[in-house]
């Protein structure tokens, strides 16, 4: 039996991965920050239409979507073809602290820029102590009111 070796081929499947092909278009690159009560999510998608940009959010998995299609026909001889074609997809994993149901999309030069609001649950918030001269009863936008006293907290059953 003979059995062919290529020292290289890891190379090129690394290089495969890593860049992309032309049938497998490389990952969009991404930046994410916070910027007060909300996330910030950008992605690099130039020459992209936006019809075809689909954004999906299941669960806490946001899912991006796009494709990049040849500005020529199949009539034409292309003499470089170095810009990725075909269809780009990368999923985000979201925190459970972000309001998946409140995200933005923009896409302007390029560039998807999804705004992820922080939910309420999630923000900081100041507590009240109570003593004995002055209960204290401390609310949080919808979270309703802060148990801060014995009566207050209700036993759950297990």
């Amino acid at each position: 039996m003979l059995v062919r070796s290529d020292p290289f081929r890891q190379f090129d499947r690394l290089a495969e991965q890593v860049y992309g092909t032309v049938a497998r278009p490389a990952a969009m690159p991404m930046d994410a920050w916070r910027d007060g009560n909300e996330f910030v999510v950008e992605f690099d998608l130039p020459g992209i239409s936006p019809s075809s940009i689909d954004l999906d959010v299941e669960r806490n998995v946001l899912t991006v979507r796009a494709e990049r299609r040849s500005a020529t026909g199949p009539e034409v001889e292309l003499v470089a073809s170095e810009r990725p074609r075909g269809v780009f997809s990368r999923q985000v994993i979201l925190g459970d602290a972000l309001d998946t149901g409140g995200i933005t999309a923009t896409y302007t030069g390029g560039v998807l820029r999804l705004t992820i609001p922080v939910a309420e649950r999630a923000k900081p918030r100041k507590i009240t102590v109570a003593t004995d001269e002055q209960p204290a009863v401390a609310t949080v936008g919808d979270a309703g009111a802060i148990p801060t006293t014995a009566e207050d907290l209700q036993p759950v059953a297990v």
